[in-house]
């Protein structure tokens, strides 16, 4: 590198001594010269021959190099060819200054030769530069006008002739190159008689205008016709002078042909989810509302454009409305579903404050680089009202089963009682008549009416425990339970019209509570009796809050409350709340309680009411605990 350097800078001196050195050359050449002459010349014009290498050095090597040979010269000229004599005389002193002043012309006029010489040669350079962009240009120009096969462009004169022509323009509309160019515009529109009219139009809204970009249809060489994007733009030179118009021209056909499709598509989508039974809410990661059907509108109470970008659990009442974030927050984090996937009754709160019991279903797609949940919501409130009503028709029929039961029982109690006891009523006579009629008593005949007696009176006892026996009899079918699911289920139905009383209702399920080994439909019973009692307590109360809660009381133990703000039990009931034929109610049989006992106790646990905080009641029961499954 250092040796590189040496050498530039070695050939940098080199340029520069070079004028000089053709300096030395010409002015020894003009002394060689002048001494040849010198027999010819003698003394006279001692500096005349000089001028030549002067100009020489000037034209060659520039100013300093002229300047280097003039002194050379003028030196030369006073010690090689005027004696030392004549050096001050008049006419020595007049030559000299003469070859100076034409010396100084000399470099002067080289000098400004020199500049223009540059000048030119700069100019030179530049041109050569320009012509070999424009070049460029216009060859990348002309490659990318042919490339671009998918569009046509055209450029026309301010009369609308047809100036260039690339391949595109030869796809979409027919015309070779050759026949185009130099033809009118008119000739890309549909012929109808008056397309130069319309292109001329064209062209003086495009000047107006600036740009102009429309859809349009657009004439083929074969007098065809297809709907093209045309984008046409004036051309101005440097000096604002309109040159032309550009025309870009691309086939719309399939796209448009694409967007109908898309949108008979869509109207055909909408007209469906229009007429679904189901309403359809989709939701995108963080819960916020995506699409709201007009389904989902008539159910929930909101109109879509209330709903977008809102949150879900605007849909839900408590806990489930608290509760919901976190929920999908940690589907996304664990992939565990719960309800994405299946279908859930659960209760969904109107824009009116009520609520109603639905069915959910929620499926899981992608659509491009998002993460959407759809909601298929379906009003369960006509089916649980029939199922409430079917629930009071199979009540009043098991009352009355029950009646005719009691009636049957009572009726079999009296044959079977009948005879033992009939037996010992007259073995009770036949002993008074011992007692009263003799005064020696038959000890032996006392002895067998007392066995008789005892041995009635054992087999009426017998008739009972059979009895109480065969009511007693039953079987629970025990299986393992999602607790929070079995509570929401019975909740669903259990609170139908709670909200229209002015019940608010509030959910603390323990996630450690669950789940559970139980008998579904025994312990929803139980729930259902639990929570229609509560309001049915709180119709008179001013305030009307029912709690139900969960929570693990041991390994093996789980509890249910279920809290209401009534008025409370009265304290001559406290005792016998539990059992058969004790009620409060007017018209109540006093069984429900009694039933919900025998349930609960039957799956190995116990229930139990106390006045609840600050009023009401707290029912409570316990239920045993299953392991978990994984």
């Amino acid at each position: 590198m250092v040796e590189a350097s040496s050498t530039k800078g070695a050939f940098h001196r080199r340029t520069e001594l070079t004028p000089y050195a053709l300096a030395l050359g010409f002015s020894g050449a003009g002394i060689g010269l002048r001494w040849l002459l010198d027999p010819l010349l003698g003394h006279a014009a001692p500096f005349l021959l000089f001028i030549l290498p002067v100009v020489g050095s000037v034209i060659a090597g520039g100013r300093r190099a002229g300047l280097l040979a003039g002194g050379i010269s003028l030196a030369a000229g006073f010690f090689f060819f005027i004696p030392a004599s004549e050096w001050l005389s008049h006419h020595t002193l007049v030559q000299a200054a003469i070859f100076v002043g034409v010396c100084a012309g000399i470099g002067w006029l080289g000098e400004r030769l020199a500049s223009e010489r540059s000048t030119a040669e700069r100019a030179r350079e530049v041109a050569e530069r320009e012509a070999a962009n424009a070049h460029l240009a216009s060859e990348q120009l002309r490659l990318l006008l042919e490339g671009a096969t998918r569009y046509a462009i055209i450029l026309v004169d301010v009369a609308g002739i047809i100036l260039t022509w690339n391949r595109g323009a030869e796809r979409l509309f027919g015309w070779k190159e050759a026949d185009a160019i130099g033809r009118h515009c008119s000739i890309l529109y549909p012929i109808d008689g008056s397309e130069r009219e319309r292109a001329d139009r064209d062209l003086t809204r495009t000047l107006e205008n600036g740009v102009v970009s429309e859809e349009r249809w657009q004439g083929r060489a074969d007098s065809s016709e297809f709907l093209a994007d045309v984008t046409s733009t004036p051309i101005f030179d440097d000096s604002g002078e309109l040159k032309g118009f550009s025309k870009v021209v691309h086939d719309a056909t399939e796209r448009r042909a694409s967007e109908v499709a898309l949108e008979q598509r869509e109207r055909q989508l909408e007209s469906i989810l229009a007429t679904v039974p189901d309403a359809m809410v989709v939701i995108d990661t963080v819960g916020s509302i995506l699409s709201f059907s007009a389904t989902a509108e008539k159910l929930f109470g909101y109109t879509e454009a209330e709903v977008l970008g809102r949150n879900v659990n605007l849909l839900m009442p408590s806990p489930d409305r608290e509760r919901h974030d976190s929920y999908l927050q940690r589907y996304l984090e664990t992939g565990v579903p719960r309800i994405i996937g299946h279908g859930r009754v659960v209760t969904g709160l109107r824009s009116d404050g009520t609520t109603f019991p639905m069915r959910l279903a929620v499926g899981e797609a992608q659509v491009d680089d998002q993460r959407i949940f759809t909601g298929f919501v379906q009003d369960l409130t006509e089916t649980r009202n029939f199922e409430t009503r079917v629930e009071q028709l199979r009540a009043e029929l098991i009352h009355v089963s029950r009646l005719s039961a009691m009636g049957t029982m009572a009726s079999t109690l009296a044959h079977e009682l009948n005879q033992p006891l009939t037996a010992i009523a007259n073995y009770g006579e036949a002993a008074g008549s011992l007692f009263e009629g003799a005064e020696d008593l038959d000890r032996e005949t006392l002895r067998e009416i007392v066995t008789e007696m005892a041995e009635q009176a054992l087999r009426a006892g017998g008739i009972v425990r059979r009895l109480r026996e065969f009511v007693a009899r039953g079987e629970v079918n025990k299986t393992i339970e999602d607790l929070p699911k079995l509570i929401n289920e019975a909740s669903a139905l259990a609170l139908v019209g709670s909200r229209e009383k002015g019940v608010e209702t509030r959910f603390d399920l323990a996630p450690e509570a669950t789940p559970v080994l139980a008998d579904r439909v025994q312990i929803q019973q139980v729930l259902i009796n639990l929570i229609r009692n509560a309001i049915e307590a709180m119709s008179d109360s001013d305030l009307r809050a029912l709690r139900i809660e969960t929570r693990r009381v041991d390994p093996d133990l789980v509890e249910i409350l279920v809290t209401d703000t009534g008025s409370g039990i009265l304290p001559e009931m406290s005792d016998r709340l539990f059992e058969a034929f004790s009620s409060t109610k007017e018209t109540g049989m006093g069984l429900g309680l009694s039933i919900c006992r025998t349930i609960v106790e039957a799956h190995g646990g116990r229930i139990k009411a106390r006045p609840a905080s600050p009023r009401g009641t707290e029912f409570s029961f316990t239920l045993p605990r299953a392991d978990r499954l994984e």
